[in-house]
């Protein structure tokens, strides 16, 4: 079955025209890209309030798709996932990377070019170098002290 067929009935272009608390359960998932980066473990300065990005990935994130593995049941395997929603994008987003549509669209910014909702390509998160895609390491195999070892640099 094509991926069109499985989507369900989504407002035309929601994100342009809707407040985020507007949305129906289907598009406020929708507006995932699929990039994978929130779900890598972070590091966050005591002192400074900044967060920076480890290429270490949650233990259900797989790198092929960078998708949850188990997404509808993540929270038996990490109780401490974050459901984000519209009451909490807010409080959230300055951990959220800043090409996330959630953290985006409540800053009042527009969707990105790549996004799929506008470029139609779920594919091109990854054809534009925005996912996460084959560049993680496991969690399980990565001691928490060496986290420092995996920071991204720039802009995340």
């Amino acid at each position: 079955m094509s991926e069109a067929r499985r989507l369900p009935t989504l407002r035309p272009r929601f994100w342009e025209k809707l407040p985020l608390e507007k949305l129906t359960q289907p598009e406020w998932e929708a507006l995932c890209d699929g990039c994978g980066k929130c779900c890598l473990n972070k590091l966050e300065d005591a002192d400074t309030g900044e967060v920076a990005f480890t290429r270490v990935a949650c233990r259900l994130l797989d790198d092929d798709t960078c998708r949850c593995a188990h997404y509808d049941n993540r929270h038996q395997f990490v109780p401490d996932c974050v459901t984000l929603t519209a009451e909490n994008i807010q409080t959230n987003a300055y951990w959220m990377p800043t090409t996330c549509a959630y953290r985006l669209l409540a800053e009042g910014k527009p969707l990105p070019s790549w996004h799929y909702l506008v470029s139609g390509d779920r594919n091109m998160v990854h054809t534009a170098g925005i996912s996460v895609r084959h560049i993680t390491v496991s969690e399980f195999d990565t001691p928490e002290e060496d986290w420092e070892d995996y920071l991204f640099e720039g802009e995340f």
